[in-house]
């Protein structure tokens, strides 16, 4: 008796899922101003986090004056 062949391929990530209904869903330069909205959130949510410690690291040096 001989086992099953073993299946190569990986089973899609939830991630992959969501870009392949997101492709059947929208144009591409729809897709590309989503995804590029979404990089400007994520740099904005960087910078006010450098700016936070940044202002705490001031306000600490201004302390120790």
């Amino acid at each position: 008796m001989q086992a099953a062949p073993v299946r190569a391929t990986a089973i899609p990530s939830f991630t992959d899922a969501l870009r392949a209904v997101e492709s059947l869903l929208m144009s591409g330069g729809q897709r590309t101003a989503r995804r590029n909205a979404w990089t400007s959130v994520l740099e904005d949510r960087r910078r006010a986090k450098d700016r936070v410690e940044t202002q705490r690291v001031l306000e600490q040096a201004a302390g120790r004056s």
